[in-house]
């Protein structure tokens, strides 16, 4: 797969405004992906950005989620983390492209040709020996790593990924491997892949559970009250969210938001789903 030159960002035109309606340009597929994943260009006004375009029609059947939804969710995700007031997942649009009408999400680090590329989350997740976590650590639980043979999961005391854990919680993720982290070398962290969110049903599965049961810190707090206060407003976040989810679900987002304020917790896994996704990259 061949990157594209990068054409610096020209002023006057914004990058939702390019990944919306920029010529969209497909240079290869990520295979390791279950879905059809795309690795494109959107080029407007001589500016071209690397992206994501995931069309609904390369979107496998799954038994619990409607079928040709996985791309509005992503975008619905990436609504909710702004709403949030967290850049954390990366700029994401429903628009048509060559295979149809589909999710286009802005590329970040490396591109798939560069020689460093790798999603790998080494400094944020890690199996160790022993029972408890080294400071800086929170652990998650035990995982067999052999036969016969386990080893502790952790991930990093980071208020980055403790963010991300609650966007998780809101929205309901139901695979948050972590493959998804994309830690940047500037110190910006993304997350991608949010196709499986906003069940009305609670499937909350995640790697990020160190916290679990711990307190909200305030400015967790004080994200969620804003977006409580959006949603229960019924603006245009609730009218955009309209378009991309059930009315049972946009009800279940409210209900998970009050949840967490009530609580003032972390939430913790509920015993009726399970917690960690498989496999854990």
């Amino acid at each position: 797969m061949s990157a594209p030159e990068r054409i610096p960002p020209q002023r006057g035109v914004s990058t939702a405004e390019l990944l919306s309606e920029g010529e969209l340009t497909v240079h290869g597929r990520i295979t390791d992906a279950s879905n059809a994943v795309l690795y494109a260009t959107v080029s407007l006004a001589g500016r071209r950005l690397p992206c994501v375009y995931k069309p609904v029609s390369g979107e496998r059947p799954l038994w619990d989620f409607p079928d040709g939804t996985l791309a509005g969710r992503e975008v619905a995700a990436y609504a909710v983390c702004r709403a949030l007031g967290w850049d954390l997942v990366p700029p994401t649009v429903l628009r048509d492209g060559p295979l149809g009408p589909g999710m286009c999400q802005e590329w970040v680090g490396p591109t798939p040709d560069a020689a460093d590329f790798a999603r790998g989350p080494e400094q944020l997740l890690a199996l160790v020996d022993g029972e408890r976590p080294e400071p800086g650590w929170k652990a998650v639980g035990f995982a067999e790593v052999a036969e016969g043979r386990t080893a502790l999961l952790v991930h990093a005391d980071d208020a980055r990924l403790r963010r991300l854990a609650t966007l998780d919680a809101v929205i309901n993720n139901a695979d948050r491997k972590g493959g998804h982290l994309l830690p940047l070398p500037d110190g910006r962290l993304y997350a991608i892949d949010h196709g499986v969110t906003f069940h009305a049903e609670n499937k909350l599965r995640t790697l990020l559970w160190g916290w679990a049961g711990e307190p909200l810190p305030p400015e967790i707090r004080a994200a969620l009250a804003a977006l409580d206060a959006e949603l229960a407003a019924g603006g245009e976040l609730f009218a955009r969210l309209g378009e991309l989810l059930s009315e049972a679900e946009l009800a279940a987002l409210a209900g998970r938001v009050a949840a967490l304020l009530a609580a003032g917790t972390h939430p913790a896994p509920s015993g009726e789903w399970p917690a960690i996704p498989w496999p854990l990259i």
